[in-house]
């Protein structure tokens, strides 16, 4: 079937033709309205005799899982899937999981009129679909079928969401129900209570719906997913684009939760439309999803590498009919290492095409992708009254901490704050996963997400995280973009972040909405306080905090006995140890960041070493040299290619020759 779609290569002119499948098809759709109809009515009743509604039957299948399903707290209040229809046969009870016992009886002595009409409706529906299969058998039938088992966030919990990205004098006076959108769009907005539009949206979406580039800049948290799915959705509705017609809008984002919470939102309010959907993201089993780019998927939100993969492989992934790309947090997406796969992506996709470029920041390489990639862009930009680049309700607080000190006051931070909701920020993936498991060894319950983590536990992970009122969780700057994790009272950066523009990013994570309140802690050593100056001139306001040393934890000792008893932890500290080493070498402000001036062995019992450890560094000193001698005396001296410090497993502090009298702390 793939093969005989590839060959017909229908031209976009030709898409909005009529269909012979028509008449079932709103047939279909008014049935449809009849069940949800007799459900609600079901549920008024079910209300008014107090009984529980049973709001969380037919738990959906996900279109980009592979066997299994994480989804967020609250299912989507859809009607039934085909699976469920079977459920329903059991009985009422089988619609809650686990119902209080009183409930359950009061359900079963329900009228049973009541029964009777879903049996037969169930039943009436059974019959009617071997009518639908035979008059349609293209892979249009198979995917809209997987449709309405997809689950997402419930209406309340998308309200939450739009309220949580408004932040105070970013809304605007435009409504949603004024825009000129298909009427399916309008109702999934008002059902997720989207009402007023963030200046972003109201900027943007009326370009992209008269078909013009859009190159958008503003703050993280502003709402830019909407502004670019809503006239992508209108697009593929008005054109009548098919699953058969292959993927008509691509949203391509930097990392693998950031996708799936736009498909999170696109699967909400594209619910009452035909278009199919789908995500696809590295780390996940690739033949479910190569099967579903084959039958048809009209919108695809991916990350960079993974939709490469299928534009390369997969052969029945149809993707010459585009009509809409959209890259989300391209800065991001160029800093992670994916400029070379962005550029093999577009040369891949068809020319003509409307292409929308949404950033934080705009940056040179932003600049380069925006001229290979748009046609003559219209530039929008958000711009606050003041030179602040955080949220008023945060906030924000740093402490002066020694390197031998940092775990300690981590460790008492985290127990004192116990109750509380706590992201904490470290700079590499071995350094979140030694903590994860010291923390825990040591009864202080976290859990984690990096980049080595595999993608089923780093979803599951995050959407347990959302769903929490309290918990603690490590991570690397994976999580700083883009991502609306609801009522986090601490952001904790344990490692300084490389620019003002990541710890804005970072510090995004709480205090979201326009009375949202959070509060941000970072940890500097004496050394690094020159970061300060970087922060301020970026327009963050920071205050010193104050810990008094007699109330820090003194757990030292029983650490250090720790690590060295134990193995496996043994080994993770001295990985995190070597990553984390590498990671402050890679700064980029060397002025405040200079790892040959840090003390190892005081940087070594921030991981639980007496001594530091003897782990193969390869470190490079690539600060300039300083005259000190004749013109021969530096001559000589600039003519040696190593750096001098001579880290070794031999060498642990990078002590120097007898001879060399440059200075280097250790």
């Amino acid at each position: 079937m793939a093969v005989e779609e590839e060959k017909e290569k229908p031209a976009l002119h030709v898409i909005t033709k009529p269909i012979k499948a028509e008449k079932w098809k709103e047939r279909r759709e008014k049935r449809k309205l009849k069940k949800q109809e007799a459900k609600e009515a079901a549920r008024a009743q079910r209300r008014e005799k107090g009984l529980p509604s049973s709001e969380s039957e037919d738990d959906g299948e996900a279109i980009m899982d592979d066997g299994k399903d994480y989804q967020p707290p609250e299912p989507v209040k859809e009607e039934p899937a085909k699976k469920g229809k079977k459920r329903k046969k059991k009985g009422k009870n089988d619609e809650d999981e686990a119902p209080a016992e009183a409930d359950q009886k009061a359900e079963e002595q329900e009228p049973p009129k009541k029964k009777s009409k879903k049996k037969k409706k169930a039943s009436k529906a059974q019959n009617e679909e071997p009518a639908q299969s035979e008059e349609s058998d293209n892979a249009e039938d198979e995917v809209e079928a997987e449709k309405p088992k997809e689950e997402g966030p419930s209406g309340q919990e998308l309200h939450d969401m739009q309220k949580s990205i408004h932040h105070a004098g970013f809304f605007s006076e435009s409504r949603f129900d004024a825009l000129e959108i298909c009427d399916p769009l309008k109702k999934a907005l008002k059902e997720a209570k989207f009402e007023i539009m963030t200046e972003i949206q109201a900027k943007s979406i009326p370009h992209l719906l008269n078909g013009k580039d859009v190159l958008a800049a503003a703050k993280t948290g502003s709402g830019k997913t909407l502004a670019f799915l809503v006239p992508a959705c209108d697009l593929l509705y008005n054109v009548k684009f098919l699953p058969r017609n292959g993927a008509g809008v691509i949203a391509i984002s930097p990392t693998r939760e950031l996708a799936q919470q736009i498909y999170d939102v696109l699967r909400n309010i594209s619910k009452y439309m035909s278009q199919s959907i789908a995500v696809v993201v590295g780390g996940m089993n690739r033949k479910p999803e190569a099967e579903k780019l084959s039958k048809g998927i009209n919108i695809l939100v991916a990350t960079p590498g993974r939709l490469l993969d299928h534009m390369q492989n997969t052969k029945g992934f149809i993707y010459h009919n585009l009509v809409n790309l959209t890259i989300d947090e391209a800065d991001r997406i160029l800093e992670v290492g994916f400029e070379e796969e962005m550029n093999m992506i577009i040369k891949l996709l068809p020319k003509k095409r409307q292409t929308s470029l949404f950033s934080a920041t705009q940056t040179r390489k932003v600049a380069d992708l925006a001229r290979l990639s748009l046609n003559k862009p219209v530039f929008v930009e958000v711009k606050t009254k003041d030179n602040v680049s955080t949220v008023a309700g945060l906030t924000q607080g740093y402490v002066v901490c020694p390197a031998e000190s940092r775990f300690l006051l981590l460790f008492t931070f985290l127990k004192r704050n116990k109750d509380k909701k706590v992201m904490v920020f470290m700079s590499a993936c071995n350094a979140v996963k030694f903590h994860d498991e010291l923390l825990n060894y040591i009864d202080v319950p976290v859990n984690c997400i990096h980049g080595h983590k595999k993608q089923q536990a780093r979803t599951s992970t995050y959407y347990q995280f959302c769903s929490a009122d309290k918990g603690i969780l490590l991570c690397t700057d994976v999580a700083a973009r883009g991502l609306d994790i609801p009522k986090v009272d601490w952001i904790v950066q344990y490692d300084p972040p490389d620019e003002p523009k990541e710890y804005i990013h970072r510090v995004g994570r709480t205090a979201r909405g326009a009375s949202g309140k959070g509060k941000a802690l970072l940890f500097l050593m004496p050394e690094e306080l020159g970061f300060l100056h970087y922060l301020r001139r970026a327009g963050v306001p920071v205050s010193e905090y104050s810990f008094p040393p007699n109330k820090i934890a003194n757990i030292q000792s029983q650490l250090e006995r720790v690590i060295e008893k134990n193995y496996h932890l043994h080994r993770s500290s001295r990985d995190a140890y070597r990553s984390y080493m590498h990671a402050y070498a890679a700064h980029s402000h060397k002025d405040c960041f200079d790892v040959h001036k840090l003390d190892l062995s005081k940087v070594a019992k921030a991981f639980g070493f007496a001594h530091p450890p003897k782990v193969e560094l390869n470190l490079k000193h690539t600060a300039r040299k300083k005259a000190t001698g004749t013109k021969g005396t530096l001559k000589k001296q600039l003519s040696g290619q190593s750096s001098g410090h001579q880290f070794s497993a031999d060498n642990p502090y990078g002590q120097r020759d007898a001879n060399d009298k440059r200075q280097f702390s250790r």
